[in-house]
């Protein structure tokens, strides 16, 4: 447990331990509804800030089962057989010296979610970049990227509403149709509600899976005797995917909290109204929980990861994100066994930012 000054000179609580983070993500009293507006860049009062991270119960338990109506596990089952076309389809395109973050792990994810959700995918670059530029630019302190952020979010509301717009004159089947049509015991959301959600669902839903596909692919790579296990034997690569999760989380803190009154960790109490951040790649190399928790090892069967959080917030798309990882990747290594860097591990950069752990490229050479 630590304090952290951002470069706006504000000050935040930062959880690091294991069994610490379980506790921060799971109990009530780090309240998500009071730090509304603080990770999305918006102000609490913005279209966009009613979505479930932002919610505590019993708002949030409203909002996951209205959602959850329309985002159920037959209809993840359902886009199996699609997403192993899509990875094909990418697939059938590459060849020789290419950025795999460009030409795969990128596209197939925002390809699956556009489709999910009924999104016209021809989008899918402007989702890009408004994406980077509010998970770049959220939790930072700086003034000039909060500014970008609040612009970003402005324009994906103006997209939104008029996508929204269109799915009520000709509604289909997909997710957005369900959303705008969900309603449990004469309860359905509300027009901030969907907006929100919308574009939670179009942030999120792709940015974890690009990360797990290029993290992982990186990794493996980078460790070639593991590699070769996975080759010969493709059972191995669910539980390696864990092992990506763990090791290089697609998502490296939690959306920040504000404690609803004191919390003590140990001999440390966090006063009532403070920011809490919670570092989801410090808890998953907790060396009380992970044995030699810096070795990468795709056959590890530890204490379950935090990767995907814990507790009410446990992500949504988890399941989607690890059946578009285990397809992606695997799929890879069987049209291109011999994959392997096209430059030095040292060379590659990672995206700038608190919130999310993923390689700016992933230079490949294929054959």
């Amino acid at each position: 447990m630590t304090r952290l000054e951002m470069p706006d000179g504000a000050r935040l609580w930062l959880v690091t331990r294991y069994e610490d983070a379980r506790v921060a993500l799971a109990d009530a009293r780090f309240s998500n509804r009071l730090a509304r507006g603080r990770t999305s860049g918006a102000t609490p009062g913005s279209p966009t800030s009613h979505h479930m991270l932002s919610a505590d119960p019993p708002d949030h338990t409203r909002l996951r089962r209205l959602v959850s109506a329309g985002f159920t596990a037959r209809r993840v089952e359902r886009l199996e057989p699609r997403i192993a076309e899509l990875a094909k389809d990418l697939l059938d395109a590459m060849d020789g010296d290419l950025d795999l973050i460009d030409a795969y792990a990128f596209p197939l994810p925002i390809q699956v979610i556009c489709e999910l959700l009924g999104v016209p995918s021809a989008d899918r670059d402007s989702f890009r970049t408004w994406s980077n530029t509010v998970v770049t630019g959220s939790m930072t302190g700086n003034p000039d990227l909060a500014a970008a952020v609040r612009a970003t979010v402005g324009e994906m509301v103006g997209y939104i509403t008029q996508l929204l717009a269109d799915k009520r004159r000709t509604p289909a089947d997909d997710l957005l149709s369900a959303l705008l049509d969900v309603r449990e015991e004469g309860d359905r959301l509300t027009e901030d509600e969907l907006m929100s959600m919308v574009f939670l669902l179009l942030i999120a839903g792709h940015e974890t899976t690009v990360n797990l596909i290029g993290n992982g692919v990186y990794l493996l790579l980078t460790h070639p005797e593991q590699l070769d296990e996975v080759k010969r034997d493709r059972g191995r690569l669910p539980v390696a995917i864990e092992e990506f999760l763990r090791f290089e989380p697609p998502v490296k803190t939690s959306t920040i909290r504000i404690t609803s009154e004191p919390v003590t960790f140990g001999e440390v109490t966090i006063p009532a109204g403070e920011p809490v951040l919670i570092s989801l790649l410090s808890a998953n190399r907790d060396d009380a929980v992970f044995p030699v928790p810096d070795r990468f090892d795709i056959a590890r069967r530890d204490a379950a990861h935090l990767a995907f959080g814990h507790g009410i917030h446990f992500c949504l798309g988890a399941a989607l994100a690890r059946l578009e990882g285990r397809i992606a990747i695997g799929a890879l290594l069987d049209r291109f066994p011999d994959v392997r860097l096209a430059v030095e591990p040292e060379e590659l950069t990672w995206r700038p930012g608190l919130l999310i752990r993923g390689l700016t490229t992933l230079p490949v050479h294929l054959t």
